[in-house]
């Protein structure tokens, strides 16, 4: 989506934190402890505050490759073993609130934004540190806080009342598995019907792409059936308010297609009890909108008829951290410094090319690429195509079409295809 600023990393190697190997059993029970965060400040100054620890049963992320992460993003969290400091756990997160900060609105206001990060339960007593950083990869801001598991006032929570849900898609290895969660947004109790043709709809459309499609057996789904009170979504541009499940709306940042939820602690809150780790929220309404931010959720428009290719488009977003990479010739946003390569695999400042997909282009493809009137060329040449990361200049894409830069073409790009293999391969081999 035009409108969401996300800074993310998928390095060629996974980038290790801490040391490798370790065994879950070791440091971690089946459980999640589930981190409920206050982010808060303005453009000057940021702060983050621990506002809820929760445990959840079972647990439905990576048992391997525990502290490294494959994509790293504008935030970490690391757990570390308070007794030795060795780092046990590591994932990467974006969040709107960083979003946030790039508009000119955080040079004068100062607001708080909820954020919720999953990490195994720790059997002995561990250090957490969440780390923000900008776009050009410097800390902004730094907390840790020490979580001792036997704190009485660790709630818990999804043992009991929680919320229906129907299995759409089986993993061929649970344990092995990427595990996708649909999340019902402004579908009253009386729609749940067409909200699992919705997730139908949106599945096929995932798993018809590839590298999704030939993978499709480690990725295990579910519809999380949370009803509204009023069919859709709010508009506040229109003086529109309803009663959602998630309190969804247009108009964040006050732009009018910008479709998302501030409450991710809701949003979470509806998960409980539910095998879950990535989110996709299918909001119930055919105006244009949507968004996928890194390791937090992707969230689209049902239906409209882009309705497929924008969920999976954002799909790429939220689960892989690939960039958008369209341009505009009218209103250009500087998000990537020039001299700072790209955190996103598929887009490229050419100060550190060769950690990118320079191995994929044939021998004596010119740097920047020209564009090609073949249609056949135009899906499977590799090269390096300038116009990306919503700027003309400075800035390029592995291929003159793909997925991630319009709604018509049918694909992911090579360039793409294989960011998202070994992405899947770090969480599932």
């Amino acid at each position: 989506m035009k409108h969401l600023k996300i800074f993310v990393l998928l390095s060629v190697v996974l980038v290790s934190i801490g040391v490798h190997g370790q065994s879950f059993d070791t440091y971690f029970v089946n459980k999640t402890l589930r981190l409920d965060y206050s982010f808060s400040g303005n453009a000057r100054q940021q702060l983050i505050a621990v506002d809820q620890l929760n445990v959840m049963p079972g647990w439905y992320g990576k048992r391997r490759h525990l502290s490294e992460v494959p994509v790293e993003g504008n935030g970490q969290i690391i757990v570390r073993s308070h007794r030795d400091g060795e780092v046990i756990y590591a994932n990467s997160f974006s969040t709107l609130f960083q979003e946030w900060l790039t508009y000119d609105e955080a040079k004068t206001q100062t607001k708080a934004f909820e954020n919720v990060f999953l990490v195994p339960m720790p059997k002995d007593t561990v250090d957490v540190t969440v780390t923000l950083r900008n776009n050009r990869r410097e800390v902004m801001t730094q907390f840790t806080h020490t979580v001792v598991p036997t704190d009485i006032l660790i709630k818990r929570i999804g043992e009991s009342n929680v919320t229906p849900y129907q299995v759409v898609r089986k993993a061929d290895n649970p344990e092995k598995s990427i595990h996708v969660a649909f999340v019902a947004e402004g579908y009253t109790q009386a729609e749940m019907p067409k909200f699992i043709r919705d997730v139908e709809t949106a599945t096929e459309a995932i798993f018809a792409h590839e590298p999704f499609k030939s993978m499709q057996g480690r990725f295990e789904v579910v519809a999380v059936k949370s009803p509204s009170i009023d069919s859709g979504t709010s508009e506040p541009s229109k003086g529109v308010w309803r009663q959602t499940a998630l309190q969804s709306h247009f108009d964040t940042f006050y732009s009018n297609r910008y479709l998302t939820t501030l409450r991710l602690r809701t949003l979470h809150n509806w998960l409980a009890g539910i095998p879950y780790e990535h989110i996709i929220v299918l909001v119930n309404t055919a105006e244009y909108g949507g968004g996928g931010i890194l390791n937090s959720y992707n969230l689209s428009m049902t239906d409209h008829v882009m309705f497929k290719p924008v969920v999976v488009h954002e799909f790429g977003h939220s689960l892989a951290g690939l960039g958008d990479e369209y341009a505009y010739e009218s209103e250009a946003l500087e998000m990537y410094p020039h001299d700072v390569e790209p955190w996103e695999p598929n887009i490229t400042t050419l100060k550190d090319f060769d950690s990118k997909w320079k191995d994929m282009m044939e021998k004596d493809t010119p740097i920047p690429t020209p564009l090609s009137e073949n249609p056949q060329t135009v899906m499977s040449r590799v090269g390096v195509f300038e116009g990306a990361g919503y700027s003309l200049k400075g800035v390029y894409r592995g291929c003159q079409d793909c997925r991630m830069r319009t709604n018509t073409n049918p694909e992911f790009c090579p360039v793409c295809r294989r960011a998202l293999v070994r992405l899947i391969k770090f969480y599932t081999d």
